[in-house]
């Protein structure tokens, strides 16, 4: 009964947020708007890998391909072919989304098969992969130099607006943040988590946990094509630089500092990296030392990162509740 209190209560906690971000983001300057349109992009991205690392307990480092197979196909449909204008930009979502799937079942293929720090390497393999074609395919993705988007498209609203825009980001978030939601309390979901914590056992009880970690795989691909679609009209350009390593590093901090497997965690981190990172950025010259120091702290003292600080309160004061009863019992 404690338990789904609390739960209940970090739900309304987590809609009040919700709610005040879209009532009062509209009412800040331009830069800020677009630093929360960005921060919101790259919490569905956080989110996608936090179905992989959080629930499933598979560490990756080749995020950032689904997000530059979503952003490269947005631009180069919009560029080459004169596609994702116009009312063909619903169609261009759901392109990047079957994109980041299909690419992420292609890779799944070969990852899924290996644990631990060989997931790791062959995920990084991979992902190095697409920034190799990227960065080299020039009469296709305009290689190091990129591709500019002739500008967003013009839905039933107009998209160029970049408040606009936040609302169809901030809307798209809330959706990609209910259907992980859903699926992590699903039994699917629920057999991730058993996955992550003895996949043996899993096994034992006859669960096929390969197939179990294999659609996870594609899920996360899926939505961090999502993303990519949302990064390259959010700026405007894509370039090798969006699927470079430090990308996919990134989506693993923001994970690790938010907390692993609870998704608003994922989301959390977006925003405070992108924050202190753009506003560090102002200050000195050194800002990457100061949020390495953050990194650090927090794998130090908060293992279960933000998200965990309420919990550990809870705990101190049961604690510090449980240690006063039984001195009242000595007594």
């Amino acid at each position: 009964m404690a338990s789904t209190m609390r739960s209940q209560r970090k739900i309304w906690a987590v809609v009040a947020v919700l709610a005040v971000l879209g009532l009062l983001a509209p009412h800040t300057n331009a830069f800020v708007i677009l630093l929360i349109t960005r921060a919101l992009v790259l919490a569905i991205l956080a989110m996608s890998l936090d179905i992989l690392l959080g629930f499933t307990g598979l560490a990756s480092l080749g995020q950032a391909a689904y997000l530059g197979v979503g952003a490269y196909l947005t631009a180069i449909l919009g560029t080459k072919f004169q596609f994702g204008l116009g009312w063909s930009f619903l169609p261009v979502i759901l392109l990047g989304i079957l994109a980041g799937g299909a690419t992420a079942a292609l890779f799944g293929l070969v990852a899924v098969r290996a644990a631990g720090v060989y997931f790791l390497m062959i995920t990084l393999a991979l992902g190095q992969c697409v920034w190799g074609l990227a960065y080299r395919w020039n009469s296709m993705t305009g290689g190091d130099n990129g591709i500019n988007l002739p500008g967003r498209p013009a839905l039933a609203i107009d998209l160029a607006d970049d408040v606009t825009y936040f609302y169809v980001v901030f809307v798209l978030f809330v959706a990609s943040l209910l259907l992980l939601h859903v699926l992590v309390k699903s039994p699917f979901g629920r057999s991730l988590e058993g996955i992550r914590e003895r996949e043996l056992r899993m096994r034992i009880l006859g669960y096929n946990t390969w197939l179990h970690k294999y659609l996870a795989f594609i899920i996360a691909g899926a939505f961090g094509g999502l993303a990519g679609v949302l990064w390259a009209h959010a700026n405007g350009h894509v370039s090798p630089e969006d699927v470079v390593l430090t990308t996919s590093v990134d989506a693993l901090l923001m994970v690790v500092l938010g907390g692993a497997g609870t998704l608003v965690g994922g989301a959390l981190g977006a925003g405070v990296v992108v924050f202190l990172r753009e506003y560090l950025s102002t200050l000195v010259p050194w800002w990457q030392y100061i949020l390495g120091g953050v990194y650090v702290l927090t794998i130090l003292y908060l293992p279960g990162g933000l998200m965990s600080i309420s919990a550990r309160s809870l705990l101190r004061a049961a604690t510090s509740a449980l240690g006063r009863a039984k001195n009242i019992d000595v007594h």
